[in-house]
């Protein structure tokens, strides 16, 4: 049953955005997807966004990167922005969902993760499967623009790009040491 389970969702096609894994993460996924008890979900290797604050989920992203980001990028995509009440600026860490076969194994991929850095991670499901959530703690969020107005001068951006960077390196580094580790 877990077999099957396993093969159906790797096998399934890729409903992300991207429409497939970051690369920062790919050696990391095939990793765990080799192992016999375990497989990953969903994953993530860190983002920035500029998103709508808004209920509605229909194009709520409206600039999404998965690698380092540039002053003049975030600035460009900022003036792009269609209109929207609140626009919020999001850098986002790793993310990683992973089934394991037994509690066992779903408790030392915690466990390892915890000792490279991934504080956030715990077993979030139980019962036919037990599904891992890794998170990392290294993260951006706050309101950017309001009414089509930038809420923040370029001295704050280059400070909260530079951040970013820092963050993102940091939750790639811990995608490395997770990957060295298991």
């Amino acid at each position: 049953m877990f077999e099957q389970r396993k093969k159906d969702i790797l096998n399934k096609k890729d409903k992300s955005p991207m429409g497939g894994w970051d690369k920062k993460i790919i050696p990391l996924c095939e990793k765990i997807n080799k192992k016999d008890n375990c497989y990953t979900t969903s994953s993530c290797a860190g983002r920035v966004v500029l998103v709508k604050d808004q209920e509605s989920r229909s194009g709520v992203f409206e600039w999404i990167s998965h690698d380092l980001i540039k002053f003049k990028e975030l600035k460009n995509a900022l003036n792009k922005v269609n209109f929207a009440k609140f626009v919020k600026f999001k850098q986002e860490p790793c993310l990683l969902h992973v089934a394991c076969r037994d509690l066992k194994g779903a408790q030392e991929l915690v466990d390892k993760a915890k000792l490279v850095g991934w504080k956030r991670s715990g077993i979030i499901t139980t019962g036919k499967r037990f599904v891992v959530e890794l998170i990392g703690t290294e993260k951006l969020e706050f309101l950017i623009m309001n009414n089509h107005k930038l809420l923040v001068n370029n001295q704050y951006l280059e400070l909260v790009v530079k951040k970013s960077n820092e963050n993102l390196k940091l939750t790639w580094d811990k995608i490395n040491k997770l990957k060295k580790l298991i």
